[in-house]
């Protein structure tokens, strides 16, 4: 289930870079950075499953889930204006896309970290029983 995810956020984010041909701000490329590997790490850990994938791809989703709720609190305006990191290209804190009226790129990003790290925590607990 977690490699699902991971290749659907994959999938999502190429989508939405290169055919809707939105520009992904500099927080983005480094949640992509977290997020991509992931496709294959936990795909090798899959063929044949192996649970010690999880010492690999926890770090990649715990990393990628901090950039992405740093990311979502910037957009929603509860970090400072003076510690933004993207100060050239396309701004961090802009939203290019809602859906439902809340739904924006950064949140869908701490949705998909939060599921992966806990798929990969309940098989590390499933693991050491």
């Amino acid at each position: 289930m977690a490699w699902l995810v991971a290749t659907a956020s994959t999938l999502g984010a190429l989508f939405l870079g290169e055919v809707m041909g939105y520009t992904p701000c500099l927080l983005c490329w480094y949640q992509r950075i977290a997020m991509f590997p992931l496709v294959l790490v936990l795909a090798a850990g899959l063929f044949p499953f192996d649970p010690r994938v999880v010492r690999y791809a926890l770090p990649l989703a715990v990393a990628g889930w901090l950039l992405a709720a740093f990311h979502l609190a910037l957009v929603a305006g509860w970090i400072p204006e003076n510690i933004k990191p993207c100060q050239q290209g396309v701004p961090c804190s802009d939203v290019q896309i809602t859906w439902f009226g809340f739904v924006t790129i950064p949140l869908l990003s701490v949705i998909a970290f939060s599921i992966i790290a806990g798929l990969l925590l309940a098989t590390r607990l499933k693991g050491e029983k």
